[in-house]
């Protein structure tokens, strides 16, 4: 332990603790744009200044150590004017258009200016200007807005070791950005989004697709349909300044109705459905007939892509089930369609999704087999927040509705699809009643829920001992296909989600700019997925496979989990998705380089 002053006040600490983090233990906020508590703790903003006696310039205090008899001041007139210097120079080099930002009245910059009292710039010169990269189907890049905190450029290299960005040029023209400043389509980017949870400006945000839905709602001639996932009953109600994870779903169905969609379903149904699928699927592979072990998961596009990407050569570990959302987009345009008597063409299905690796996803080629698209739209937490706000409805106060029918009704299974572990915990419910005759303990169950770390745990089906694992970021993901590649990974079934904490944690949820962002994120998962697990336990049905309404689908439709009908609208299959290979020549002052793709070639 040491013991330093700051502002007057005494404070012991564990050896090793920052001076930003002695002065949070003792409420006193000092302002920072890079830092991320373990994640991006590089000083290169420098908005978190300190002075500390006996040294003759101010110091970062988020990488300074406390240290034994340690004086700090945060707030002195020279501290002060230091960050206001600092904070005007970034604006200096900053677009001015606030009032039409995306993250106007949320961005950490405008928060700063506002409580730094900066009212105008005492330097005016050039600035840079670069494309906006809009190409992705889910991210849209405005390097213009960058400030260079490196955020995203740790949180993708160091969590998700995917390693899209990087500082691209020097000094002035320094940008965070991929490789050449190429467009994040041409990337190996998975789309997960966690780069923009962490931007403190409009540098990175999700593409915004709200008009389109209004265009839809505003067609006499469409029948507008609208799935939510299961992590959005517990985030949207932050967006309203409910508390966290506080369970919403009757007052979003009720936003939903509002709005004028026709028909607001569930789309923990569609997680149902992938369960029925998914576990079959696995009890085939288990007897040694339907492909290699282990069985990875295949509900998350970010992952999906992760392993395309990078891996793939485990493509046929991953199980061929759709996705909930593409599971229950299918069936929109063909169960739904049949039962309501409406022409697919005239549907148009919008899903309300956490993850913004979902509009990939949708508009992947091979997810059409009803003969239309599976989804036609996606939108994020954010963007039903906006239209609901467009809207004018007081969301607080609205009544709860049920979901409609036949689609809107699903078991606790279905719901904890949101957090980590929770499509692993649905499989084993469902498996554990087919193979043994009875349920698994709680207990046991909640050996496989993670939030911080990979779970591995073995259970008893049937006549074997099943190993599984639950990975919650694609940093944790990568170790384990390395392991698998090396056939030194000893399980049977593998469930990954690309962010951190699964859905509950996805790169659509709400933004929130806060001191120390990372470590809210992760109280804010926890929260959310609490939420889910008591919903579930208040739930009739706990189980996939007890689910009336699902039973009744292959009744009426299906037929029987992985039958030819199922394979035909619910399974799919995944493809190797060619890297780009750079060769580059130095002549002077600059670089050339051309890069092949094996669908492209090669290209200046």
């Amino acid at each position: 332990m040491v013991h330093l002053t700051i502002d007057g006040r005494s404070i012991e600490v564990p050896e090793g603790t920052t001076v930003l983090e002695a002065a949070q233990d003792l409420g006193i906020d000092i302002p920072t744009l890079c830092y991320l508590k373990e994640v991006n703790v590089i000083a290169s903003c420098r908005i978190c200044l300190v002075e500390v006696e006996g040294s003759r310039s101010l110091i970062a205090s988020c990488s300074l150590p406390a240290s034994e008899g340690m004086v700090v001041r945060t707030h002195t007139p020279h501290v002060l004017h230091a960050r206001k210097k600092v904070l005007e120079l970034l604006l200096s080099d900053h677009p001015f258009d606030c009032l039409t930002c995306f993250r106007s009245g949320n961005c950490e910059l405008q928060t700063l200016a506002r409580e730094m009292n900066v009212h105008g710039l005492q330097w005016e010169g050039e600035r840079n200007v670069f494309a906006v990269d809009d190409l992705s189907p889910s991210l849209v890049r405005e390097p213009s807005k960058c400030i260079r905190c490196r955020r995203c450029v740790t949180v993708c290299r160091d969590v998700l070791t995917v390693s899209i960005y990087e500082t691209l040029q020097r000094g002035f023209d320094s940008v965070a950005g991929p490789a050449f400043n190429d467009s994040l389509q041409d990337t190996p980017c998975i789309t997960c989004g966690q780069c923009i949870l962490v931007c403190p400006t409009a540098a990175l945000h999700e593409k915004d697709d709200t008009d389109k839905v209004w265009q839809a709602l505003e067609d006499p001639d469409m029948h507008v349909v609208v799935q939510t996932a299961p992590s959005i009953r517990v985030s949207l109600g932050e967006e309203f300044g409910l508390p966290q994870g506080e369970l919403v779903v009757g007052k979003m169905v009720s936003a939903l109705h509002r709005l004028g969609f026709d028909k607001v379903f569930d789309d923990c149904f569609g997680a149902d459905v992938c369960i029925m699928e998914e576990s079959t699927e696995l009890l085939s592979r288990l007897k040694g007939e339907g492909g290699p072990l282990p069985q990875f998961t295949s509900c998350c596009p970010g992952w999906v892509k992760f392993c395309e990407n990078f891996y793939p050569e485990l493509i046929h570990h991953l199980s061929s089930t759709k996705s909930p959302q593409q599971i229950f987009g299918a069936l929109v345009k063909t169960y739904y369609a049949q039962k309501a008597g409406i022409s697919p063409e005239k549907i148009f299905s919008v899903s309300i999704m956490p993850c913004v690796a979902k509009k990939f996803e949708a508009a992947r080629p091979e997810h059409q087999d009803s003969g239309y698209r599976d989804v036609d739209l996606v939108l994020s937490t954010r963007e039903l927040a906006r239209i609901i706000r467009m809207s004018g409805i007081n969301f607080a106060d609205l009544p709860d509705e049920d979901f409609d029918d036949p689609m809107g009704h699903a078991s606790g299974a279905g719901v904890i699809f949101g957090a980590s572990g929770g499509v692993m915990e649905a499989a084993l419910r469902t498996l554990s009643d087919k193979l043994n005759g009875y349920e698994m303990e709680e207990s046991d169950l909640e050996k496989i829920r993670s939030f911080n770390e990979l779970r591995e745990a073995e259970f008893k089906l049937g006549d074997r001992m099943v190993r599984v694992a639950v990975a919650r970021n694609i940093g944790e993901a990568r170790k384990l296909c390395d392991r698998v590649r090396n056939e030194k990974a000893p399980y049977d079934f593998i469930e990954i989600m690309a962010c951190p904490g699964a859905c509950v944690g996805g790169g659509g949820q709400p933004i929130y700019s806060n001191l120390d962002k990372w470590s809210l994120q992760m109280d804010l998962r926890r929260s959310r997925a609490r939420g889910l697990f008591q919903s579930d336990k208040e739930k009739k049905y706990r189980k996939s496979h007890e689910n009336p309404h699902v039973q009744r689908l292959y009744e009426e439709f299906l037929g029987e989990p992985n039958s030819e009908k199922a394979h035909e609208l619910l399974h799919t299959g995944h493809k190797a998705r060619p890297l780009y290979t750079c060769e580059g020549s130095f002549a002077g002052d600059k670089v050339e380089y051309r890069h092949h793709r094996e669908d492209q070639g090669w290209a200046h």
